[in-house]
């Protein structure tokens, strides 16, 4: 949040904590904030950034898509998904979360303790209803292809370029469907773009959003 330009008034939302569907995040979070807006979603956040951009596209002055993806869920990330669910409700999640880290991470960042220490207390600090929760949403998402090359707005799409989870395929997919696309790929980077190559990622956004300001005045 510090590297974001302040005269933009950045801000998080926790949408995705009090509602159930991607649709449901995004119509609170239009609701919650007034205004044209540049939404900034990483993974899930971005499937909500897309699905708000669908609901009210002449309030999106830009979109920044980390690490996401446009497309429904597959059935076999659906039955992953199933499964998953049935360890958190039993009480397991730390072993699965701890498992998830080396798939989430390139193996550099995978093999900092630190790191995954981090990221394994963070997913768990959101408790086991939350993500239950999210996984369902996620797991029963709109195809957001059918609309975003409708979009006019400027977007950004960043990807690690070894992510697993939101693979390289899928952004440039997006890229390619979006009008007004920019595409960077992060180096040597998992999923976790944010948490793995923080200043990469500040800078190139920071720059995005710089030109952004520029060009809407």
């Amino acid at each position: 949040m510090d590297a974001l330009p302040a005269d933009l008034h950045p801000k998080v939302t926790d949408v995705h904590t009090r509602a159930s569907r991607i649709e449901d995040m995004a119509a609170t979070l239009l609701a919650e904030n007034d205004g044209p807006l540049i939404l900034c979603g990483a993974s899930m956040g971005g499937m909500v950034a897309m699905e708000a951009a669908r609901q009210a596209p002449s309030r999106i002055a830009g979109l920044a898509l980390l690490g996401t993806n446009a497309q429904p869920e597959t059935e076999a990330l659906y039955k992953l998904r199933e499964s998953a669910i049935e360890i958190f409700e039993r009480g397991e999640a730390r072993g699965l979360i701890e498992l998830n880290a080396g798939f989430a991470f390139h193996p550099a960042q995978a093999a900092d303790p630190v790191l995954v220490k981090t990221y394994v207390d963070m997913v768990l600090d959101a408790g086991v209803e939350s993500l239950v929760r999210q996984n369902r949403a996620v797991m029963v998402r709109p195809d957001a292809r059918t609309h975003l090359p409708a979009l006019r707005c400027p977007v950004l799409v960043m990807c690690g370029d070894t992510d697993r989870i939101a693979p390289p395929e899928a952004s440039s997919e997006l890229a390619a469907l979006i009008p007004d696309a920019e595409l960077v790929w992060v180096s040597d980077c998992g999923h976790m773009l944010t948490m793995e190559k923080p200043a990469f990622v500040n800078a190139k956004l920071t720059d995005w959003l710089i030109r952004l300001r520029t060009r809407a005045a």
